[in-house]
């Protein structure tokens, strides 16, 4: 279950890939891969395991100017979508 004091990181199967030619960040893992938008992709870079879902939250509320509540519904969604998929863990 992922809170806002979790510390999710990108599962070890996991990472993150920066296609210049496309210009779009994918999620690979074995045998497929998400294509992310560009909000995911700021979630998912800070999904290091050094900070909590509450600082990502903080961080993406001031990048985007949103009120916190909205931002940490759609990180805490996105976040379970990823632990669903085996995606994510916590860090130790």
């Amino acid at each position: 279950m992922i809170s806002r004091d979790s510390r999710p990181r990108i599962a070890a199967k996991a990472r993150l890939r920066y296609d210049r030619k496309a210009e779009r960040t994918m999620l690979l893992y074995p045998e497929k891969g998400l294509v992310l938008n560009p909000t995911a992709a700021d979630i998912a870079k800070l999904c290091t395991g050094e900070h909590s879902v509450g600082a990502i939250v903080d961080q993406l509320a001031s990048k985007y100017g949103k009120e916190t509540a909205v931002i940490e519904r759609e990180v805490m969604d996105f976040l379970s979508a990823l632990a669903e998929r085996g995606l994510l863990q916590e860090a130790a």
